[in-house]
């Protein structure tokens, strides 16, 4: 295979650039992306992304593809873990409802009674991003992790500011999303 400069993207040189093309998007890059810019196919991406993380890389793998965690973000950023709990086919309904008051959704947990606290990061900011999300989903079959759960599961919420926080757990609470109490 030959890279885009006539040649094959080697090893370290590979990981260098996919580091560097990482840290220098403002959006998830997948790994079909990465391997049609190496010219190697995905499963080499992912491969050099483990690698990566082996070095204690801060790469995050999310439903919209890897992106590089930043421990030195100068923002104002507010973030709240929720419960939440609805059926399935309410999922679009939950992210849009996040997304339009102005909420990012970080990842998705469950509590499995085996396994413990399964997570997955998910980086949905926008219905585009809601979309792709539930695209990916009815492709390829899979299920929801809160299906194992009868559909309890908590979301880590990012907002520009506590209000537009308050916000989003408002509008979710009106539409009947939020797990109550007892």
């Amino acid at each position: 295979m030959v890279g885009q400069e006539g040649e094959k993207i080697l090893g370290e040189n590979r990981r260098l650039l996919i580091l560097q093309w990482l840290k220098e998007s403002e959006k998830p890059l997948t790994g079909s992306d990465l391997s049609k810019r190496t010219n190697v196919s995905r499963q080499v991406i992912v491969q050099d992304i483990s690698l990566l993380k082996a070095r204690n890389e801060p790469i995050i793998a999310t439903s919209q593809g890897y992106v590089m965690f930043s421990s030195d973000r100068k923002d104002t950023k507010q973030e709240q873990v929720i419960a939440c709990k609805h059926l399935p086919e309410d999922t679009k309904n939950e992210l849009y409802t996040i997304v339009d008051n102005g909420g990012i959704v970080k990842d998705v947990t469950v509590e499995h009674p085996l396994y413990g606290h399964l997570t997955a990061s998910l980086y949905v900011g926008n219905r585009f991003e809601a979309d792709q999300f539930l695209s990916r989903l009815s492709m390829t079959n899979a299920s929801l992790l809160s299906e194992l759960t009868s559909g309890v599961h908590l979301h880590t919420i990012e907002a520009n500011s506590k209000s537009q926080l308050e916000a989003v757990i408002n509008a979710l609470k009106h539409e009947g999303f939020l797990l109550e109490q007892d």
